[in-house]
């Protein structure tokens, strides 16, 4: 007989009561983490409410100012939320038995737990508290520093609650642990195969799917444990970050909302202004006007109280106010002229730095826009390709920050205004210069023709004093003649420059321009005229057009004067290369004076119309047999023109 112990009626029986003490054993260890759990997730949850509540009380602190109302009730909440997180503080460290509530009995915990409260009890609630004496409109300036502060202390809780958190995941992980142990050796070999798909497979579905249901039911704060590292743990992990997402999303969505409206609207209104300052800026008109304008159209935009535009001389590099808006005449008469350096636009005009400048409530008004009563003042210099212009000033009577999304849309804007107002300088410039250069033509003109019949005039009339002197009565008659002869000829002159200087055709008038003056050169002169055209090409400009037509008179002019011509021919031919003639069958032009320079009248004039345009001049003549002026003006010059 075998022994008593290797009986099976002995061993079954203490297999039975070993398997039974193992089973009450693990299930009363279950028990234990189980309540383990309970009172570290409480922990957890007080941890967080503590940490919330230190926000909330922050934000407290910032809400109310002196004298609104309800005052007296803000200061007694916050003080109810500092008494709540010392109770809520106090409880974690004492523990409670009945929820339970108890912070795992871990040294770094309770030293975590230790350090949390001397921090608070020394520094947070202290600056709580201090802050609380100080008027509402002040407490700004303190809250970066509490707020750093707050910062550590939160991160003292957090790193609290990980600690936790992590002794929480051990002892379930344990507890997963001795639960598939009592199954494992309650159902056996091939129960635990099933045991084992319901563990894996089974319980993590049934979980998603409660934690679907609960989804369904707007639920948000609804959580999946996540058991394992394989699929149904990422399953797991990726649907609590869903509806964390879905969490937030759905407390802030409101929020969100209005503030992307918000953004939006404000977008829409700053494209709205540049689109439409831009637009205006693009219009025909002067620099007073433009100026102007900018400043009605960006003066309300950005909520300012006044507006000026100051010009830079740039001889005397003062600072003169040019247009404005909003401002009281004292203020204006004032700063009418500033030299650079001198107040808060001189220094601006001699940095070209954009200035932001708010006054202090009490100051010593040291600047005349203080004195005047504005608060913020921005200044911004009108500036291209480092060419200083001017400056524009906005105004606040309250102070007013320039943002960064602001600064950026205001000096595009001013930008966008000195290259208007360059634009008009280098019109205004041009419009001289070209009056300059037609004055020029005209001198030259008067020089070679006008000139010279006045010289003429002049001798004639001493010979016909000389002759009236001496009794030569025929001679003084002759002289008198050739006096006359000169002067109308001189008469003549005058109204051919007079028509010079009028005519200006337009782009598709030219050819008919050329035909109008053909055909009166013709009923002055008697002289038989042709015009011929041919070829196709690209149109004259402007000034192209303008050149060669007083080319074309220049040389009638000269058939008029001196060829004793019965017929002239003009021809255009047009093509790659603009080709002009005009040919007369007059007496000719000596070779020689045309090599020495001395062409008669207008010659050399238009040589120098000629070279203006980009263009060839000839001239080419014989004696007895008429002459040929000939212009050339290639294609790749008149396209450049």
């Amino acid at each position: 007989m075998p022994p008593f112990f290797h009986r099976l009626s002995f061993r079954l029986p203490a297999i039975f009561i070993a398997f039974s003490l193992l089973v009450a054993l693990a299930n009363a260890f279950t028990l234990y983490v189980s309540w383990q759990l309970q009172g570290s997730a409480a922990a957890i949850n007080d941890l967080g409410s503590e940490r919330m509540r230190s926000y909330r009380i922050a934000f407290l602190l910032t809400q109310r100012e002196p004298g609104e109302g309800n005052g007296e009730n803000l200061s007694d909440q916050i003080r109810e939320e500092i008494a709540r997180f010392e109770e809520v503080l106090s409880r974690l460290e004492v523990g409670d038995q009945s929820r339970p509530l108890f912070v795992p009995p871990r040294p770094t915990i309770r030293r975590q737990l230790a350090d949390i409260q001397t921090a608070w009890s020394g520094e947070i609630r202290p600056a709580f508290e201090s802050l609380l004496t100080i008027p509402a409109d002040q407490r700004l300036h303190y809250l970066p520093r509490l707020r750093r502060a707050l910062d550590g202390f939160v991160g003292r809780i957090d790193a609290l609650v990980t600690d936790i958190e992590q002794a929480s995941s051990r002892n379930t992980a344990l507890l997963g642990s001795l639960q598939l142990g009592l199954l494992g050796l309650a159902i056996g070999g091939s129960v635990a195969l099933v045991y084992l798909i319901i563990l894996l497979v089974v319980r993590p579905v049934l979980s998603l799917q409660e934690g679907v249901q609960r989804m369904e039911q707007e639920d948000f704060s609804a959580r999946v444990p996540v058991e394992s590292e394989d699929e149904f743990g990422d399953l797991a992990r990726g649907f609590n970050r869903m509806a964390a997402h879905l969490q937030d999303l759905y407390a802030t969505l409101e929020q969100r909302v209005e503030e992307k409206t918000r953004h939006l609207e404000k977008r829409t209104r700053e494209l709205t202004l540049l689109y439409g300052v831009s637009s205006f800026l693009e219009e025909p008109s002067n620099i007073e006007t433009l100026c102007r304008g900018f400043l009605q159209a960006v003066l309300p935009a950005m909520g300012a109280d006044a507006a000026s535009i100051r010009m830079i001389d740039p001889q005397t590099q003062q600072i003169h106010l040019f247009v404005h808006e909003g401002l009281q005449p004292g203020f204006v008469a004032k700063e009418r002229c500033l030299a650079q350096g001198e107040c808060l636009c001189g220094a601006s005009a001699w940095t070209g730095q954009t200035l932001v400048q708010t006054f202090p409530a009490q100051g010593e008004l040291p600047y005349a826009c203080e004195a005047a009563g504005y608060r913020s003042v921005w200044i911004l210099p009108i500036a291209v390709q480092k060419q200083r212009l001017g400056l524009f000033n906005l105004y606040f009577r309250e102070a007013s920050e320039l943002s960064p999304q602001e600064r950026r849309l205001l000096e595009t804007l001013v930008q966008h205004l000195g290259i208007a107002i360059e634009n008009r300088q280098l019109v205004s410039r041009e419009r001289e210069l070209a009056v300059s250069e037609e004055r020029n033509l005209l001198a030259q003109e008067l020089h070679d023709s006008i000139a010279q019949s006045l010289a003429f005039l002049n001798l004639q009339a001493q010979m016909l004093r000389r002759s009236i002197e001496s009794g030569e009565r025929e001679q003084a008659l002759a002289e008198l003649a050739q006096i006359r002869e000169g002067i109308q000829e001189s008469y003549d002159d005058v109204r051919e420059l007079l028509v010079h200087f009028r005519l200006r055709p337009g782009a598709s008038e030219f050819e008919e321009t050329v035909r109008s003056a053909l055909e009166k050169f013709e009923g002055q002169t008697g002289i038989h005229t042709n015009l011929r055209i041919s070829g196709a090409g690209m149109p004259l400009t402007a000034e192209q057009q303008l050149q060669v037509l007083h080319i074309v008179q220049e040389a009638l002019s000269n058939v008029r004067k001196h060829a004793a011509a019965n017929e002239v021919t003009v021809e255009i031919q047009r093509g790659e290369t603009y080709r002009i003639e005009v040919r007369d069958d007059g007496c000719g032009i000596d070779p020689r004076r045309l090599e020495d320079g001395e062409g008669h009248v207008g010659l050399k004039i238009m040589r120098e119309r000629a070279h203006r345009i980009g263009a060839t001049l000839d001239i080419l003549s014989t004696p007895s047999e008429g002459t040929c002026v000939r212009l050339l003006l290639p294609l790749l010059q008149k396209e450049a023109a």
